[in-house]
Parts: structure tokens; sequence; C-alpha cells
């Protein structure tokens, strides 16, 4: 698997925020950013499972 580039831009104060969660856990800001949305992505994917599972069996 490669890697790619998203570049962001962003006010000071997100920035800020970011840094300060991301300094809590001991991680880049980068590190946070892209673990923030690999389980926002798997939160949606799982929720969306779920869903296609209750219809599935009619619990919907």
């Amino acid at each position: 698997m490669g890697t790619s580039v998203l570049s962001l831009r962003m006010d000071h104060v997100l920035l800020e925020r970011l840094r300060h969660h991301a300094a809590k856990r001991g991680m880049s800001v980068q590190d946070y950013v892209v673990r923030t949305l690999i389980r926002t992505d798997f939160d949606e994917r799982f929720q969306s499972a779920v869903e296609e599972t209750e219809k599935f069996y009619g619990l919907t």
C-alpha cells in the first residue's frame, strides 16, 4: 500500500487544539489526525454493517 499527501489549511486555534490533544497522547499532530480519521472511518463502516444486518434479519 502506498501513501499519499493530504494538505490541510486550518486556523491557529484549531491547530493548537490538535497539538494539545496529540501531546496528551504522546503523538504528533499528523499521527493524531490520521488515527482520528481511521477511527471515524471504522465507526461509520461498523454502523453501516450493523444496519445492513438488521435489515437482513428484519429487525428494523
